[in-house]
């Protein structure tokens, strides 16, 4: 198997965009293709999860290899719910990493703002299983905020620890000149002030507003290459050293251990051992925080803390920049936004930023190894990727 390295990356702004879908995915791929001076390209994948229901567009692959110029390259669609961004980096990698193409590039794009919150909470909840739960008016929200009750009443979790997780993220966000919000929050306005239930009303008790990532519009690329392209390029070197992806039950109420999150801890042991590294090797990571509790949970079950101890950790300061683990130096979903389809390619692009020493007021210091968690569904399908920056020539 051939090493694979990120050769390229470019995002837009997440948030609302009035443009087609097509040139949300198209306008990262052609900052990519400037930061890495390369043109000639063997294949593309493109990942998006709502383009034929939300903006009637379909053949989302064939549209954004015509809007590049880029025929005759292949050019195919990844879907895998709000994991979509990190499979289709998953199969551009196998793609390079079994010799079949030296260059592919990876774009992902959601445009959800065209429909109103409801409508795209309803589309997000297609997620879930069809005749256990969907029928039934389960949300995203709503197995969050179970979910967020179990955590609580088991390992002893708090509101305020949700809402700490909410200002780091927005404060990392103040950061990012591509996030969604722009916005200071504190936790005496969102939790203790008297207008907090009226700031920061309940969504899906115990979880509330600002426990929940924004409703966005966004697109970013990241293009791999062989190690034979790579050294020709002038960028400092990015290997994506791992990759894992594993599945859980559809149907939540079937898991054994319902605070479990199974396929997250598989997918990052395998990315991991790909890459050699434990999690105590891994200097920043870009966690899938949909719902303020995942940051917690998933920082546990990846490795980065004891089951039940992330909620100390956040407590201690390791997950902000500076601590022992940065944790969403983008802003995270929370805070840079969640364009379902682009997410995980987002969060590749804040990693590479970050190894290559590029995130300026956000840089993590000498970043070595960055690790991303793209969470699909409510946990059943999970792919998990791991990147090292390599020194020299």
């Amino acid at each position: 198997m051939r090493d694979v390295y990120v050769i390229g990356i470019g995002i837009t702004s997440f948030g609302r965009l009035e443009y087609p879908l097509s040139e949300i995915a198209a306008y990262p791929a052609m900052m990519a293709m400037k930061d890495c001076g390369i043109r000639k390209i063997d294949h593309l994948y493109v990942s998006n999860m709502g383009g034929g229901r939300l903006n009637h567009q379909t053949g989302l692959a064939s549209a954004v290899v015509d809007t590049l110029s880029l025929t005759p390259a292949g050019a195919e669609l990844i879907e895998n719910g709000p994991a979509s961004g990190a499979s289709a980096i998953k199969t551009g990698f196998m793609a390079v990493a079994s010799g079949m193409h030296d260059v592919v590039l990876v774009t992902g794009a959601e445009r959800m703002r065209e429909v109103n919150n409801l409508e795209a909470t309803e589309f997000v909840a297609t997620l879930t299983h069809p005749l256990a739960e969907y029928i039934y008016g389960v949300t995203l929200p709503s197995l969050a905020g179970m979910f967020t009750r179990l955590y609580m009443d088991k390992y002893g979790v708090t509101e305020r620890h949700l809402a700490m997780v909410a200002v780091k993220n927005q404060d990392n966000a103040l950061l990012n000149p591509f996030a969604h919000l722009h916005e200071k929050i504190t936790i005496e306005a969102i939790l203790d002030s008297p207008e907090a239930m009226t700031n920061n009303p309940y969504v899906s008790e115990p979880l509330r507003f600002f426990d929940m990532c924004p409703v966005s519009d966004g697109g970013a690329c990241v293009i791999l290459a062989s190690k034979e392209v790579a050294q020709k390029v002038n960028r400092p070197k990015v290997r994506l050293a791992g990759v894992g992806q594993a599945t859980d039950t559809h149907a939540v109420h079937e898991r054994e251990n319902p605070t479990d999150l199974l396929a997250v801890r598989r997918a990052a042991e395998l990315s991991m051992k790909m890459a050699g590294v434990k999690p105590s090797d891994v200097s920043v990571a870009e966690l899938h925080d949909a719902f303020t509790i995942l940051e917690i949970v998933e920082s546990e079950e990846v490795g980065f803390f004891k089951k039940g101890e992330g909620h100390k950790a956040l407590e201690r300061g390791d997950t902000r920049i500076g601590g022992k683990i940065p944790i969403n130096t983008s802003g995270g979903l929370k805070g840079k936004g969640h364009p379902v389809g682009a997410t995980g390619i987002g969060q590749a692009h804040e990693i590479v930023t970050q190894l290559r020493g590029e995130a300026k007021k956000r840089q993590v210091k000498d970043a070595k190894v960055g690790f991303t968690c793209n969470f699909g569904g409510f946990g059943n399908n999970v792919v998990c990727l791991t990147f090292i920056r390599e020194d020299g020539p």
